[in-house]
């Protein structure tokens, strides 16, 4: 057996935090940059203050030139332990203690605030409704602040919670036992594993790795971060930069800021490697970016220098903000105009990769990508083609590009697969069937907004476009635009039916402007129709009722035959709008 390379460490959470607060503990570039959500770190208190185990940290006794440090506050010394494992908890941890803020995944800035109920020993996130209630303390942390004894943070607790409510003196001392206990997490033990500093940053990727692999822990991607974070820490930077400045809107300068996505970097990170290495299971990036041979098994220096030269191109690729403009162009061609119409961020980036594969490798033209890429994500978005497995299905449509040679070769490849996936009984039969569902967030629904854009439909009952009701820059108290009850559901709560199951089918929504549904209100549709049939002239009614697929005398209709044959009908609309493309 060889020497081990790490020895055991037990610290009190009270030492952990003076260091983490100097700077004596920092966390190397390897690691994930982003912390729990509140009610995982609520949990983690829970478990402490139980005396239950929370697990082992891992520490590097190191000084690499590179390091983020923990919270946004500036710190005194260079760090002397790094964190390899156990970040979520000691970064958690830290920001409740000190009342801090941290970076999260949003890349903003936010403290975490846990309340604790002395009266049952019971911890909440805190909100709103926990800071009025004099029963809770709101947020722990002012237990172990410098500005005031235990005693007298106590006794203002107490005095408060007397103002509300009468206060027994064996409650008295149950809740200073109480707020003692949970003062006394200062010295819970944490056990931590320290790696030698003869362990090199090789090594401590590796280490990561392994410890991750075991459970479900990380994504493939960070597994890929990771390997970055050592040999290209350039690279990583740039992908969580181009992701923080999608999600911060410009002030005239370029930006890939948009309205349809906020990408992480894990995400990104897929898009390169679907161009680079035209793969979309990670597993095997990740062994191709460490050198390994995949007929051999055996790594190289030189197969991981030449694998990650591959990636850099691609990113680069990927991170111009000339092609991610040129691809949300074409997403919006689609007619897919906001995040709020995106089903699947995975269809979309596949996109993008095959967007890249287009221009970069097939040389495409502008107008002639756009148009292609536009059907290929209709079609994918339509029908939720990466929803089950999407790496495997991904790897599949990449394989069918590996005998292409030429820009002619490629569209005609996508619109192959187009044509075999949306056949005739996908839009007479398949499609309709889908669209019976409630699901506010079905894949054909949106699909059937895109349509209403493509065809530059109004808002039924309305001269304004659905494209301008559904622009994402409007916001206002009341939605411009809303989705109405065709048969609202008070009146066919008159007729028996109640479920929500059959009320809220796709096929009973229309989208009018938010005045005219209240107007509406619950009166049936025989009612409120001939009404509003006036509005317009007669040739506009048709056309507003072949684009909201409203068949002839549907409001004399059984409802349930309403719902099939307007289901028929949305297809259709569906089918038109593509076809547009």
């Amino acid at each position: 057996m060889e020497p081990t390379l790490f020895k055991e460490v037990t610290y009190p959470l009270s030492l952990l935090i003076a260091k983490l607060g100097i700077g004596e503990i920092g966390l190397p570039d390897i690691q994930r940059p982003f912390v729990w959500k509140p009610a995982k770190v609520r949990d983690l208190f829970d478990s402490m203050y139980k005396g239950f185990p929370v697990g082992y940290l891992l520490f590097w006794e190191a000084n690499p030139d590179s390091y983020r440090p923990i919270g946004t506050d500036t710190k005194q010394k260079v760090p002397r332990l790094l964190i390899v494992d156990g970040q979520q908890r000691l970064v958690s941890l830290y920001t409740v203690f000190k009342e801090v803020p941290v970076v999260w995944r949003d890349y903003s800035e936010r403290k975490i605030s846990i309340a604790f109920r002395p009266k049952d020993q019971v911890f909440e996130v805190t909100d709103a409704a926990i800071r009025r209630d004099p029963e809770f303390i709101p947020d722990i942390s002012q237990i172990w602040s410098d500005d005031k004894s235990l005693f007298r943070f106590t006794n203002e607790f107490i005095e408060k919670l007397r103002q509300s409510r009468q206060v027994t003196d064996d409650e008295e001392k149950d809740i200073e036992n109480t707020i003692s206990r949970l003062n006394d997490l200062r010295s819970y033990p944490f056990t931590a594993l320290e790696l030698s500093s003869a362990v090199d940053e090789e090594q401590i990727a590796e280490v990561f790795v392994r410890i991750n692999s075991q459970g479900t822990t990380l994504k493939q991607a960070d597994f890929i971060l990771t390997l970055m974070s050592v040999f290209w820490d350039e690279g990583r930077s740039q992908l969580e930069d181009f992701c923080r400045a999608a999600r911060q809107p410009s002030r005239g300068d370029p930006s890939p800021y948009n309205h349809i996505i906020q990408p992480d970097p894990d995400q990104i990170l897929r898009v390169a490697v679907g161009l680079g290495f035209r793969r979309a299971r990670l597993h095997h990036v990740y062994s191709i970016l460490r050198g390994k041979d995949m007929e051999t098994e055996q790594f190289s220096d030189e197969r991981r220098i030449e694998q990650f030269k591959v990636l850099k191109e691609a990113q680069s690729v990927v991170l111009d903000l000339q092609n991610w403009s040129e691809f949300l162009k074409t997403i919006m061609r689609a007619g897919f105009r906001s995040a709020k119409m995106i089903s699947s961020n995975v269809a979309l980036l596949y996109s993008y990769a095959m967007f890249l594969i287009g221009k970069r490798d097939f040389q495409l033209k502008p107008h002639e990508l756009r148009s292609v890429i536009a059907r290929w994500f209709f079609m994918t978005s339509l029908t939720g083609r990466y929803t089950g497995s999407p790496e495997t299905v991904m790897e599949a449509d990449f394989a069918h590009l590996r005998s292409i040679s030429d820009s002619a070769g490629f569209v005609k490849t996508l619109d192959q697969i187009i044509t075999d996936t949306l056949t005739e009984d996908f839009w007479n039969i398949t499609l309709p069937n889908n669209l019976a569902t409630t699901s506010a967030r079905s894949p054909p629904l949106f699909a059937y907004y895109a349509s209403l854009n493509l065809l530059d439909a109004r808002v039924l009952f309305s001269e304004m476009r659905v494209a301008e009701l559904l622009d994402p820059t409007l916001h206002a108290r009341k939605s411009a635009i809303e989705r109405h009850h065709l048969f609202p559901k008070n009146y066919l709560k008159k007729l028996g039916i109640t479920a929500i199951r059959d009320t809220n089918q796709i096929a009973n929504y229309a989208l009018v402007e938010w005045s005219d549904n209240i107007d509406i209100s619950d009166l049936s549709p025989a009612e409120y129709f001939p009404r509003y049939m006036a509005r317009p002239p007669d040739d506009k009614m048709k056309e507003m009722c072949y684009w909201h697929a409203l068949p002839n005398s549907w409001e004399e209709m059984d409802y349930n035959d309403f719902l099939s044959v307007r289901r028929k009908a949305i297809a259709g609309v569906i089918r038109d709008g593509f076809n547009r493309l």
